[in-house]
């Protein structure tokens, strides 16, 4: 069984024993063929009597629409923005990006903090595919990309990102990673701090090593 379904089956089981409160499984992919293999229900435990079972949520193209009437975008800005970024590599990304920006740019005139909330999760989703190069050019105009805001969400989300990979160095490493150290792990938000677990990740046997002092 691949590991991420294994990781995710841990992380849904401790999110639910540590906050009692029930999780989904949520997989944004704009892969189709990973998005299909990614809804798959896997069983963990005996096959005559597996003992839990995993059924992710997958948002893939297929299950999102392709967003280009502004009329639409203006009116459902949360699901234009996943429009963008589950159809990146699609030849409807441009049309979708367009409508995306003019939407933005009437919400900024209302509400400009959660305007480069939208703008900041649209840039991540892109990651670097050729969308992200037109998304730019669009935002050039605006002063998303220079306002406090923005710069403090994209902080966050590096270090959110930089946890994860350390998280799974060891695991793909098989170095046994307590609970406790997970929640340090994913609750840092010192890109330093992460850059330095992230290099002792890749030679450490245990996540006491990872965390030594100096």
């Amino acid at each position: 069984m691949p590991d991420r379904q294994r990781n995710w089956a841990y992380y849904l089981a401790h999110l639910h024993a540590k906050y009692e409160m029930p999780a989904v499984l949520l997989v944004v992919c704009d892969n189709r063929n990973t998005a299909a293999w990614a809804s798959e229900t896997v069983d963990f435990g005996p096959p005559e009597w597996p003992s839990l079972t995993l059924r992710p949520l997958v948002l893939g193209p297929d299950d999102v629409p392709v967003v280009d009437d502004p009329v639409q975008a203006r009116r459902d800005i949360p699901l234009t923005v996943l429009s963008a970024v589950l159809h990146r590599r699609e030849p409807q990304a441009d049309a979708i990006l367009k409508v995306l920006a003019d939407a933005l740019k009437g919400l900024e005139a209302r509400d400009p903090d959660t305007a480069t909330i939208f703008v900041e999760l649209t840039s991540q989703g892109l990651g670097e595919s050729p969308a992200a190069k037109a998304w730019r050019a669009l935002m050039t105009d605006l002063s998303f990309f220079t306002s406090p805001i923005s710069e403090e969400i994209r902080e966050e989300g590096r270090a959110k990102g930089k946890a994860e990979d350390i998280l799974l160095l060891l695991d793909g490493r098989e170095v046994h990673v307590s609970a406790a150290d997970r929640d340090r792990i994913t609750s840092c938000r010192d890109l330093d701090t992460l850059n330095l677990w992230f290099t002792r990740a890749i030679t450490a046997t245990s996540a006491a090593e990872v965390f030594a002092e100096e």
